[in-house]
């Protein structure tokens, strides 16, 4: 199977690196919520007061004037001086992620421009394609176009010099297939997938141009083949409870088996609120995930809303996976040069095994670590431990405990332990 992935990715492309502190934890503003830099700063102070280590501030949609999106103009409302707000912000170690999209509404003052200067799809009449679904009256930008390539990656640019050191690409799947007509004269049909790659790409080259070369990262929706070129994807907008959890675990685990590198999903979901045992199992899950980040819909996710044991969690689980920064990156380099991803599912791993075939609650993190989240408010978690060949016993990272090869377990964990076991003979902490 890693020699398909390999011919897979040879073919369509690889994951590029992506920079070391984008292991460490995103927090999110959430999307609907309403905020501005008190806020902002209220939640890096929380989380600085807990000793709970953070490496990325990401403003949601509202960091824009509502109606406009996408201006790329800060509310000044809210954010009277934004690159002194970075300049805050990067002092401390962190570095700051927007969201932006392709669309612009009719109120933005960026749709004459585009649509002056053909920048947007067109309807076959030569009329700018417009619709209501997300912003009223907006057009969507066309990056068949050079031309609107550089329009729209020079608002980035500036973006960029005012501080901001990545990006949350969102949408690009909701693309018009009827009565439309790109610069280029591409297949609407076939630019339905490809739009996806040619948006992602685009942003992505301002932060290469702008960072350098495995410095740039985003936060991407929607992916097609080639995508993995152009990370880190996320799961989407899931609900916020067990079943959504362990269907986001089996849809990554999907996704690295489709030659993606990288992989994220929102820890505690995004849909709904999330009960405390929620939140605290899926920090668990997601602070052993590629890349770790909180957000939500309607909800605030910092940790200490959630009870000050889901903080504690939080803290020990970013400290858990900060120790393992080394043999993560270890493991980015095995990604970047053979298409296997970094999170797989344990048959990729396994193959020979027949009892890893369809097993989707637990994954391998890299080559050496297997975690088994738990899925139930029960705090009961059922895993397999494969054998690697020779009897020998696997170990817990958290407890020490070691585990004979070749069964299942069941057991109880509380909120500060999981089954997190290392390959016998490796030690993933000390890379």
């Amino acid at each position: 199977m890693k020699g398909v992935l390999a011919n897979y990715t040879a073919l369509t492309g690889r994951a590029p690196l992506v920079p070391d502190w984008s292991y460490g934890l995103w927090l999110s503003t959430s999307f609907t919520t309403d905020y501005d830099e008190r806020n902002v700063l209220d939640f890096v102070d929380g989380m600085a007061e807990r000793d709970i280590p953070l490496s990325v501030l990401h403003f949601d949609c509202r960091w824009m004037k509502e109606l406009e999106w996408c201006n790329f103009a800060w509310d000044e409302s809210k954010f009277p001086n934004p690159e002194g707000l970075f300049a805050k912000l990067h002092e401390r170690g962190l570095r700051v992620c927007v969201w932006i999209n392709s669309y612009i509404g009719q109120k933005s003052p960026l749709f004459e421009e585009g649509a002056k200067h053909g920048y947007f799809i067109k309807r076959t009449d030569g009329s700018v394609w417009q619709w209501d679904k997300w912003q009223a009256g907006m057009a969507i930008v066309d990056f068949t176009n050079p031309e609107a390539v550089a329009w729209y990656q020079g608002y980035l640019k500036k973006l960029v010099a005012m501080g901001v050191d990545c990006f949350k690409t969102d949408f690009g799947e909701r693309i018009p297939t009827e009565d439309v007509r790109y610069y280029d004269g591409s297949d609407p049909e076939l630019m339905h997938n490809y739009y996806t790659l040619l948006y992602n790409k685009a942003v992505y080259n301002v932060l290469v141009e702008t960072k350098g070369k495995d410095k740039a990262i985003l936060f991407a929706r929607s992916a097609t083949v080639g995508g993995q070129c152009y990370p880190v994807h996320r799961g989407g907008d899931c609900s916020s409870n067990y079943p959504s959890m362990a269907e986001s675990l089996r849809a990554g685990l999907s996704f690295g088996m489709s030659g993606f590198g990288y992989w994220s999903h929102g820890i505690a979901g995004f849909e709904d609120e999330a009960t405390p045992d929620l939140y605290k199992r899926w920090a668990q899950f997601g602070l052993l995930s590629l890349h770790s980040r909180y957000h939500g819909s309607t909800a605030y996710k910092v940790p200490w809303l959630y009870g000050d044991e889901a903080a504690d969690v939080c803290r020990e689980f970013v400290e858990l996976k900060d120790s393992l920064r080394p043999y993560l990156e270890r493991s980015a380099h095995e990604t970047h040069e053979t298409g296997v991803p970094m999170m797989r599912a344990m048959v990729l791993e396994f193959q020979d095994d027949p009892t890893c075939e369809d097993i989707d609650t637990q994954y391998m993190l890299g080559s050496d670590i297997l975690v088994a989240p738990v899925f139930n408010s029960e705090g009961i978690a059922r895993f397999y431990v494969p054998d690697t060949g020779d009897g020998a016993p696997w170990r817990n990272l958290i407890t020490g405990a070691e585990y004979e090869p070749g069964r299942w377990y069941t057991e109880r964990y509380d909120y500060h332990t999981l089954p997190v076991l290392a390959r016998p003979g490796t030690d993933p902490c000390h890379v």
